[in-house]
């Protein structure tokens, strides 16, 4: 079980941050997407109770949030944006003190931070001082310490920010591991859209405050207009012009192919003005749209409200 927020609106001042959103997320791997100030961050606080709604509710693993949120967040893992540092502190007592903190008994988060170290490739530095670590350590650490206490949700709010693209790729592939291997439920906040894209098989898109799309990845992707690579022999005008008339849009690209771009009838569309006007379909090859593509579409379309 993960969240449901229902007219969520927060409000900072004047500014505000999330305007009339509604979302449930029940399990697997939920990516929290959109550009710096889209509201992400507001939306991961408003989880952990950090900061209370101008508006909505919240409920998160069956609970509504209100009074002492000590309980709650000791079911949750938080790996947060921002650098968390224990001045003096070596890797293995900082992981092993959040542990504590989750309400684990000394012992036990001990042994669980030598055991979560290992897993995040922290195992060798586990004794090195935490404030010596490098970027893409740090980071590690930090989820580490989101994990030790073995959490029912775990929220990763930009874990590849300040990564080189070797690092980035490590922490996506422990995230990954998490999300489909070990079967832990997750939200993954970042601006970067193949970072969601790799990781999570539902998503949610977040713009000025407001949410423009959600649902299962696959499905938001087969919805939208489909693509296809298209060759034929015959008169290609005549081909184009009936395309055209039955709502497809088409361009020429360097192979020699026409991009196809079609709305619900797919490949049926394609087929029917080939017939249309004589000609001989000799390829035809789906093109699936991207996450990106997606939703530069939706926000040109969707998106309304400031942020």
């Amino acid at each position: 079980m993960g969240f449901h927020v229902e007219n969520l609106e927060i409000q900072y001042g004047r500014h505000k941050a999330l305007d009339d959103v509604t979302l449930r997320f029940e399990s697997g791997a939920l990516g929290l997407l959109g550009p710096n100030g889209a509201g992400k961050s507001s939306l991961l606080r408003a989880l952990l109770g950090f900061v209370r709604p101008t508006r909505g509710t919240v409920s998160v693993l069956g609970q509504r949030l209100a009074g002492d949120m000590r309980p709650l967040r000791r079911r949750i893992g938080y790996h947060p944006e921002d650098d968390v540092q224990f001045p003096g502190m070596n890797g293995l007592s900082a992981v092993a003190l959040c542990g504590e903190l989750s309400g684990l008994p000394r012992s036990d988060a001990l042994q669980r931070a030598h055991e979560i170290l290992y897993f995040v490739g922290l195992g060798e530095a586990r004794y090195r001082p935490a404030d010596s670590y490098s970027q893409g350590m740090r980071q590690r650490l930090k989820l580490a310490q989101a994990l030790v206490h073995d959490p029912e949700l775990l929220i990763l709010d930009e874990p590849t920010n300040g990564l080189d693209p070797r690092g980035r790729q490590e922490m996506l592939d422990l995230v990954r591991e998490l999300a489909h291997e070990k079967g832990i439920n997750l939200i993954l906040s970042s601006h970067l859209l193949p970072d969601v894209e790799r990781v999570c098989d539902q998503v949610a898109l977040l713009h000025r405050g407001t949410l423009v799309r959600s649902g299962h990845l696959d499905e938001l992707l087969r919805s939208r207009h489909l693509t296809f690579h298209v060759r034929v022999k015959g008169p290609l005008e005549a081909f184009e012009a009936a395309l055209l008339a039955d709502g497809a849009s088409c361009d020429h690209t360097p192979r020699g192919l026409l991009e196809v771009r079609t709305p619900a009838a797919g490949a049926q569309l394609v087929f029917d003005a080939a017939r249309q006007s004589a000609c001989q379909i000799r390829q035809i090859t789906p093109v699936r749209e991207s996450l990106t593509e997606m939703f530069a579409s939706s926000v040109t379309g969707g998106a309304h409200a400031d942020s």
